[in-house]
This record gives structure tokens, C-alpha cells and sequence, in this order.
């Protein structure tokens, strides 16, 4: 990929700026971002002079409006439009314009709400999504739908890609909209250095979920892009589960935070269960996740910290 024009959309965000690091790291230096204020991705015109402008060979479509189950719940009109139109009007102008590659980020979101566990990519169509998250999963998931489709009939060359819940340094930490670890790191070390002595968590504790370290995400997107072009989707996550309750002990270990964990059950826990069967990418392009969750933890508190300061 060292003489392809790659264009990241999303590149200034979290995930974005480290895939941006991998690529470089591997000799692609002809990169590209398209994100805001420059661009407007559920805006045609903006799609059509960002292909214009920087005329890539590959697209790696990260670009999304995310967020918690707060936020999932205030915006869900929102969350399913933006990242519907973004989408299909970013890989159908790129078809228009000859792109060699396409590369669609799926969610998790996109699994059924009782998805047996560990998720198959197999049955991703086997139900509905979890409520709070429905508008969002079901929207990036029309990008499979288009990705398929496109490539049974144009020969269009598109991979989708279903990333667990990511976290590590330079996480969004906005209370606002952030996903759960950013969420449990700023509670616990603001009420270290507040001196409080307690926190609130919402739901049961009982959820659980599988998180992926970012530096690790984007080496699975940079060998799915080099070496994957089929139209099955593509699991990508370390393949392991932690309840919501075990992860609030360990960030609070991993904080210093020694005081009262609440639980407050009248809010929602979201999907019951969350784990992939992360088989597909090992055996597809050579992917497997290799940071310690611990150490992927204390790596962005560290991060978190050091910007508070």
C-alpha cells in the first residue's frame, strides 16, 4: 500500500489518529483525512470534492456519530441519519469515482440484542439490536448491505469490519457521549482528586462487554485493508468478556478510587452480552489482538491524567 493514496475518513478522531500512526509506521505516506470543519461527510457536494481533491486509491470510512446509552437515547433520529447517509453516499460516489478499495467500520451495535455468545458473524441477521442501540448498529450495518450489493453487481471491491467497543489513549471523556471506559475512568480519578467518596454507576453491573485496545484496532484495519477482499463480514476484538461490575473494581483499583461504588438499576444496562468469535480475522489476514487488558487500562488513565493536568 506504500504508493496507494489512502484517505481516512474520521482521521482526526480517536480511532483515526492511530490508524493514521500504523500507516505511516508502514511506509504509506501518501494519506489523507477527510473530517470536519473541512468536510461534511452526510453532505454530497463534500463527498463529491473530497474525491475530487485527493483522488485516493483506498477509502477507510471510520467517520461516525457515536456515543453512550445517554447519548444513544437523547439522539437516536440523529445517530441513525448521520451515519446512514454517510455511508452509502460515501461508497456509492466512491464507486462512482473508480476507488480501488473501500474499507465500511461496522459496530457491535449492529448484532442482535441476544446474540449467543461469542458473536458469529453468522448471526448478525439472526434479530433485532438492543433497543438504545438499534438506530446507530442498524445504520452502519446498511453498509454491509451496500458493500454486498455493490459488489455482486459492480465488482466493486468493499470490506466491512465489526470493531468491539474501543478504548485507550485519546478516548473521548465528554460525560456527555462517551462509551463506558472513558466514562468509569473520569468518575473514579476526578473523585480521587476530589477527595469523594463516592460513585455512581448506571445499570446492574451484570452486562458484560469485550474491549479492544485502539493501537490494536487499527493494526487489524491496516491488515484487513492489505490483505482481505471478500464480501463476508469481519469480526475484529481480542475475544474476551468482563462484566460491567468487574470492570468497575478493576478501574477503581487501577485509580486509587477506595470509596462506595452505587449501582443505579433504573438505568438500562444496555446489551445483555457482548464477546466476538474473532476467528475469521486470524484465518482471513493474520489479525490477533495482543494488549493486556490491564495494561491497556492503565495506559489511558496514565493518558487521561496527564492531559487533566
Amino acid at each position: 500500500m506504500r504508493e496507494k493514496r489512502i484517505t481516512v475518513t474520521g482521521g482526526k478522531g480517536f480511532l483515526g489518529t492511530h490508524l493514521l500512526k500504523k500507516l505511516r509506521d508502514r511506509g504509506c505516506n501518501r494519506l489523507a483525512v477527510a473530517d470536519l470543519p473541512e468536510f461534511n461527510l452526510t453532505r454530497i457536494e463534500d463527498i463529491r470534492r473530497l474525491y475530487d481533491e485527493q483522488e485516493p486509491d483506498i477509502v477507510i470510512h471510520l467517520a461516525a456519530k457515536v456515543g453512550g446509552i445517554g447519548y444513544n437515547r437523547e439522539n437516536p433520529a440523529t445517530l441513525f441519519y448521520d451515519n446512514l447517509i454517510m455511508g452509502a453516499q460515501l461508497m456509492h460516489e466512491a464507486w462512482q469515482h473508480r476507488i480501488g478499495k473501500f474499507v465500511a467500520i461496522g459496530t457491535i451495535c449492529a448484532y442482535p440484542k441476544f446474540t449467543p455468545v461469542p458473536f458469529r458473524e453468522e448471526d448478525l441477521w439472526n434479530g433485532y439490536p438492543e433497543e438504545t442501540n438499534a438506530p446507530y448498529g442498524l445504520a452502519k450495518k446498511m453498509m454491509l448491505v451496500q458493500a454486498q450489493a455493490y459488489r455482486q453487481q459492480y465488482g466493486f471491491h468493499a470490506i466491512f469490519l465489526l470493531p468491539v467497543n474501543l478504548y485507550g489513549p485519546g478516548d473521548n471523556f465528554d460525560p456527555r457521549s462517551s462509551h463506558v471506559i472513558p466514562a468509569l475512568i473520569k468518575k473514579c480519578a476526578d473523585a480521587v482528586e476530589r477527595k469523594e467518596d463516592r460513585v455512581v454507576v448506571w445499570g446492574t453491573g451484570n452486562a458484560t462487554r469485550e474491549f479492544f485496545y485502539v493501537e490494536d484496532a487499527a493494526e487489524a484495519i491496516v491488515l484487513a485493508t492489505e490483505r482481505y477482499d471478500k464480501s463476508d463480514p469481519v469480526n475484529i476484538g481480542p475475544g474476551f468478556e468482563i462484566s460491567i461490575r468487574d470492570l468497575v473494581t478493576l478501574i477503581a483499583e487501577l485509580t486509587g478510587f477506595r470509596g462506595e461504588i452505587v449501582w443505579d438499576a433504573a438505568q438500562p444496562d444496555g446489551q445483555p452480552r457482548r464477546m466476538l468469535d474473532t476467528g475469521r480475522a486470524f484465518r482471513e489476514f493474520g489479525f490477533k489482538a495482543d494488549t493486556d487488558f490491564r495494561e491497556g487500562l492503565k495506559k489511558t488513565i496514565e493518558w487521561y491524567r496527564n492531559r487533566r493536568a
